[in-house]
């Protein structure tokens, strides 16, 4: 069985950047922790998540502010691998919880999608950079379809 989604947790997540959207891809070509940073319940009553891509891709020096850098002993805790990594805040995922995307952390466990949970504080700057992002027209969010 899933776990419910709520804002903070890295699941494992076939992630369908916004330009491979673009080109007319379905399918994510790479499974990637993704920071969960919205979860809400549509009027038919199904959870629907909005999910933001982490990359070891360093951002650019222009766009520093828009991606936000895991601290070490948080990637650590959450059991990701020890190479730097940020959380980009201009592309999102938004898709209906399970969602046939989300991939097992642990092999022969189908519900195990979860890496964990940020601190509360990094979810916070990780949520607010995207808003802002969002507000200022840096950010995009594909909507996934089942």
């Amino acid at each position: 069985m899933f776990p419910k989604p709520i804002p903070g947790q890295i699941i494992r997540y076939a992630y369908l950047w916004k330009a491979e959207s673009e080109r007319g891809q379905e399918e994510g070509v790479k499974d990637r922790p993704c920071a969960v940073i919205l979860a809400v319940m549509d009027e038919e009553g199904r959870d629907v998540v909005t999910v933001l891509p982490i990359t070891h891709t360093p951002p650019p020096a222009s766009d520093v502010d828009l991606a936000i850098e895991i601290p070490n002993p948080t990637k650590r805790r959450l059991g990701l691998d020890e190479a730097r990594s940020w959380v980009v805040l201009t592309d999102a995922n938004r898709f209906t919880w399970p969602g046939p995307d989300l991939r097992p952390v642990r092999r022969g466990d189908a519900a195990s999608v979860l890496h964990g949970e940020l601190p509360g504080n990094l979810l916070m700057k990780i949520r607010d950079g995207f808003l802002a992002a969002f507000e200022k027209h840096h950010a995009t969010i594909v909507t996934r379809t089942e």
